[in-house]
Formats: structure tokens, sequence, C-alpha cells
């Protein structure tokens, strides 16, 4: 039986105009765009009105876990998302030794999350590419090699500088993880036990990327006061290895760095001019998010989280970290500094008892402890063992259209997929670029709004049969009503699914019909072939 989208707009996802055909499919692949004949046993779609399009890619997101625990992955089918790429910021779920089982879970715990449900023992990259498969995910899911699991194994979590022989041991890692099937390497150069890896170490990390055409993605050294520097060594990167960068969720942030964002894209103009590629994502809002440890200075996250929480126990530590967080250290995000007490906020805790600290600000924490924010902030973190997750505010409307509309530019969620009350980007950020930037504000238009969405991204990953409405394709395939799509999610409200997307099929088989979920879970695990 085939199933067919009869008289939809088509969005192929080329950025070319859109034009009123059928989509036909069979057996998980696009047969046919065209006028279609209908059989009497196939399954008809009326998509008149509506656009059909590639089913979204999203090149940042934190399900790693969620994936197995919770394939259904609601919050991602129910915007569009199709494929998922996995293994972000450098800390993520393999490869991990057995030895450092118990010290990683904390340590990814305020990403990623963590669950006793699952044999945590699965080693390496195919180890859990298997485990992936095995739950049978709703999205496909792509992964790519973490630098942090790739140091932890090579040389621990301490803090000190590689040496060549630990450089070549990472190396060595990294190949062996990379032809397990995946699609490049991560860091994260504000995150334990990335920030301790120089540029150097990347440079050669990065070779190695290259040579299996891998992309390197990367949340740089600094987001904020240091973006020039940073940029400056993500580039050099590059340029000595010759490896694809993709800058993960583009941002500058703090109101004194504002005026460095022409300088930075700048630079990656001078960068792309010289023949480096160079791309990125971006969600489509002004605050960020991530785990709350990050407000601590390097020094207290050196030896893992177990060392952190034995650092958090001494009051004169205590005041060594609220000196260095109020006098900055430089070369160091200083998350308290660039968005400040009050507009950081509180968005998931592990533990029951600190459930009331969710949906406060620092400051509205310290008011309900009846202590300062500062050690109020490091109690909940230590309670919580440094599970705890945050929603930033660093940036403006205009600064999100300036990124939204650069060439380079493509979209994801980097959605924290934990309980409590995450960032709307998780509910929302495909959505929402269609609605409130292409709908409502006109800054593009929806072709090139979809392309960012789906070829482009394809183009990026190097996936070579998703990201287009092509014949022979797999069948990915969001149909979407153009007049009513819109996100729902606000950062009071977060946990609200989208409006106006129609239909999600995963290849070839409906996973959201006229809105409602069927839970097919016919996602797959993408291996990139070498």
């Amino acid at each position: 039986m085939k199933t067919i989208f009869k008289n939809g707009k088509v969005i192929d996802g080329t950025g070319n105009d859109g034009f009123i055909a059928d989509v036909v499919v069979n057996e998980g692949r696009i047969v046919s765009i065209g006028k279609a004949n209908i059989g009497i046993n196939d399954q008809v779609i009326d998509a008149t009105g509506k656009i059909v399009c590639p089913g979204f890619i999203d090149t940042h997101t934190h399900s790693d876990l969620s994936a197995i625990i919770n394939p259904a992955l609601s919050a991602k089918i129910r915007q569009g998302i199709t494929t998922e790429l996995l293994g972000q910021d450098g800390v993520a779920l393999a490869p991990l030794p057995e030895q450092y089982i118990a010290a990683w879970r904390k340590n990814i715990a305020g990403l990623d999350g963590d669950t006793d449900k699952i044999d945590w023992k699965y080693k390496n990259t195919e180890g859990y590419l298997n485990l992936l498969e095995a739950h049978q995910p709703a999205t496909n899911l792509a992964y790519l090699v973490p630098h942090g699991n790739i140091r932890m194994e090579a040389m621990g979590l301490d803090g000190k500088p590689s040496t060549r022989e630990d450089v070549a041991k990472m190396c060595e890692v990294l190949e062996r993880e990379l032809k397990a099937g995946a699609f490049g390497l991560s860091t994260g150069l504000i995150y334990m036990p990335c920030a301790f890896g120089d540029t150097a170490e990347m440079i050669e990390l990065c070779k190695v990327t290259a040579k299996y055409d891998g992309i390197f993605v990367v949340h740089q050294r600094s987001e904020a006061d240091d973006i020039i520097t940073s940029t400056q060594e993500l580039i050099d990167i590059a340029k000595a290895s010759g490896v694809w960068l993709h800058i993960s969720h583009m941002k500058v942030c703090g109101k004194k760095n504002w005026d460095l964002i022409d300088k930075m894209l700048g630079m990656l103009e001078q960068a792309q001019a010289e023949g480096i590629r160079i791309s990125f994502d971006q969600y489509p809002y002004v605050a960020g998010s991530t785990m709350l440890g990050v407000i601590l200075p390097p020094w207290v996250h050196s030896g893992g989280t177990d060392k952190l929480l034995e650092r958090l126990e001494s009051p004169e530590l205590r005041e060594k970290m609220i000196a260095d967080i109020k006098q900055g250290i430089p070369g160091w995000d200083n998350f308290i500094d660039f968005a400040g007490l009050d507009q950081i906020f509180v968005t998931s805790a592990k533990t029951a008892k600190n459930q009331d600290a969710v949906g406060l600000n620092l400051i509205q924490l310290g008011e309900l402890r009846g202590k300062d924010p500062y050690n109020a902030t490091f109690d909940l973190l230590y309670e919580e063992e440094n599970a705890v997750g945050m929603v930033d505010f660093y940036g403006t409307e205009e600064h999100v259209i300036k990124f939204l509309c650069r060439p380079e530019q493509n979209v994801c969620t980097d959605g924290l997929m934990g309980a409590g009350k995450p960032h709307p980007r998780v509910f929302g950020a495909f959505p929402r670029v269609l609605s409130k930037y292409v709908r409502e504000e006109k800054c593009l238009s929806w072709e090139a709004a979809i392309r960012k969405m789906t070829g482009k991204p394809a183009e990026v990953m190097g996936l070579k049969d998703r990201g287009l409405l092509k014949e022979g394709y797999a069948a990915d395939i969001v149909m979407l009503n153009p007049e009513t799509v819109i996100d729902k999610g606000t950062f009071i409200e977060p946990n609200q699914y989208p409006e106006g997307i129609d239909v999600v099929m995963v290849n070839g088989r409906l996973a959201l019909i006229n809105g409602i979920e069927s839970y097919a879970c016919s996602g797959s695990v993408i291996r990139k072939k070498y």
C-alpha cells in the first residue's frame, strides 16, 4: 500500500520555490513527486492548503538518554523533527569505560539526565548505538564522538594538560569510535573535562576527524567576553586540521559584548573566503539553557563531580568561588556576570526535596532559603549532586534575527529533555521559526526557513538520502498548516506542544496523524559509512 500526500504545496528542502504536487511513498521511500495515480488500497492524505516538506533535522539535541527511556520522543515528533544528532557538547554517553560509570553519570546528569533503568555497561559508541536500536526510537538518531568522553578514557578526569602520549591515545580512541559510525567530533570547551584541552590537542583530534570526513561540532570556549579570541581559536583549529567547523548554538552573550557580533561574523566570512568550511546552528530565543554547575569557576570541576561536591563542603572554598565569580577569571565565561543573578532560573532538580526551587531565579532562591543567592545556589548544587538545569537570558531579538538570516545557519533545539520547567525550545524551536520569523515577521521565506531545517543540516552532517523531498530518498516527511503552525510554550509554562504540525512521517510510517501521535517509533540509528 502506498501513502500519497495529495495536492500539497511541496517545499523540497533545496530552497527552491514551492509547487503544488502529490508526494508518493512506498516501502519507506519517496517514489514520485508529481501527479499520482491513486490505487484502491492506497492511503491518501489530503494536503490541500498545506505545506509538505522534508522532516526537520535537529543538529544539536540532548535526547541521548531520553531516546532509550522514553523512545516516543514526543517533544521532537510533535514539532516535526525526524532526525537528531546526539553526542553534543563533548560530554555524552559513549565511550564510557566501566571504571568511570558512577562519576560520569553525575557529570552528564545536568545535560542528559540520569536513570537506573538501563545497564550503563555498553562501553563504547558501538555498544551505545546498539542500545539505541534495541529501544526502537521514534526519530532517526546519529551520533558525534564527545571529546570529554575520549579524554576521560585516555587520561581520566583530572584537569591537567595532555602530553603527546595522551593525545596519541585520544586520537586512537576517536578513530575507533568514528569507525563505529559516528558523524564527527564534538566538544564543549566550557564543560569539564573538555575545557582542560588546549588548541593543540583539538587540532590533532580534528585531523583524525577530517581524515574520516567528519564534522567538528563545538560549543566554543567563550560566547561572551572572549568571543573574538575564542572564534579565532576555532578558525585556527579548522585551518590547521582541514575539518568542517560547525559552531553550536551561535550567540554572543551579555550587553557589553553585543558590539562584537559584526567583528566575529567578519572573521567567519574571512575564514570561509580562505577555503575553511564553516556552519553553525541556532535556537530562536534570547535565552539559553544548560546545567547550573557552569556558574562555578573551572577549578571547582577538576577531577569530576565527586571532587566538585567535596569542594562545596568547604566554607573557605565557597568564599573563593564567590570571589572568583565576582571578580572574574580571564578566559572563563562567567554566566552570573553576563546574565545576572536575576536572569538565571532553575529549570529542573533531581530530587523531590528541591522541586520548590524550579522556576525561581537565583535571587529568589536565596530569599526562599533565607541565604545569600550564592550559598543558596551552592547548597542546591550540592544536594542535587550537580544535576540541576537552568535557563539564562543573554541576548536580543535583533541578534536572533541577524544569526537566523545568515547563510551558515541552520535551526536546532539544544533541548534538555529532563523534567521540571525546561527551556521552551524543547517543545517549539522549529515551529517558532515558522510562525514568528516567517509568517509574522517575514524575516525568511517559507522555502528559505525550511531549507535551514532540512537540506542545509543534511549537508552539514553529510546525510546522503535525507533532508530533501526527492525520489529515492527516505520518506521523512512533515505536513504543516502555514496559517496555524505556532509554538505554544513559554518560559513560565514551557511544557506545551505546538499546533499546526498535522502529519509527521518517519521512514515511511506515520508518527503523527492529524496532530495525534501514533507511537509508531519507526526511527533508525544512522551510522556514517566510511
